[in-house]
């Protein structure tokens, strides 16, 4: 299973100061030959990857919710390197990903994530992904289906594998960016799905507004203040 997985680093960027929309767009091109690399990355996991390597980026995402996006792909990485993901029981897994915030609970999703994806004992995800209309049906589908998956997940997942391109991965990083360039007017007090869904769509319209893909947009903002691109 290790070796099925796409290496991925920490791509070093400058960081950025500033507060207007030009400025930002200022930002996305001294960074955008490093945005597109990782975002030619996703696309390629989907014309290309396994199954498994697939699942290995829902399980990424099961990972991430109060946790460093780098831990969680290490934590993927040892569960591969064990061969773990797709045959050992919960509490085993839970073991191992001690680096993962809420690391019973987030076993316990991947175990059910796994029975939900796999037909005669293989996983099989890329064709019940590829049977919706569109790509806002899919989420709504992997939110209700998968245990452990919210809107910001869902769109972290179908992003990582590129189709996701148009959705928003909101979380206070985001929101925060969102709000110094006045895609919104306050910061959100409860993300529940209605104010999410109203704010995907405020930050689609600023994406077109100030000229830059909403594919890049959220990678923007993670440079921006972190000074690199990961996943």
């Amino acid at each position: 299973m290790k070796n099925s997985l796409i290496p991925i680093s920490f791509l070093k960027t400058p960081t950025d100061n500033s507060s207007t929309a030009a400025g930002l767009k200022d930002f996305w091109k001294k960074v955008f030959p490093l945005i597109s690399y990782r975002e030619k990355h996703f696309s390629n996991v989907w014309k290309n990857a396994a199954e498994e390597e697939i699942f290995a980026e829902l399980v990424f995402c099961l990972f991430t919710p109060q946790s460093k996006a780098v831990l969680c792909w290490s934590a993927v990485n040892d569960l591969a390197d064990k061969n773990m993901i797709f045959n050992s029981k919960g509490e085993c897994i839970a073991k191992v990903i001690n680096k993962v915030r809420f690391r019973n609970n987030k076993a316990k999703y991947l175990i059910e994530a796994r029975k939900l994806f796999t037909i005669d004992n293989k996983i099989k995800i890329k064709e019940k992904l590829k049977s919706f209309k569109n790509i806002y049906e899919l989420r709504k589908w992997l939110i209700d289906s998968t245990k452990g998956i919210g809107y910001k997940e869902a769109g972290h997942f179908l992003r990582n594998i590129g189709i996701g391109k148009d959705l928003a991965i909101l979380d206070r990083h985001i929101l925060k960016n969102l709000k110094v360039y006045g895609a919104i007017k306050e910061l959100p007090k409860k993300l529940n799905v209605k104010t999410y869904l109203e704010t995907e769509k405020q930050m689609q319209d600023f994406a077109k507004n100030i000229g830059i893909p909403m594919s890049h947009l959220d990678m923007l903002f993670w440079c921006k203040n972190t000074g690199g691109i990961f996943k």
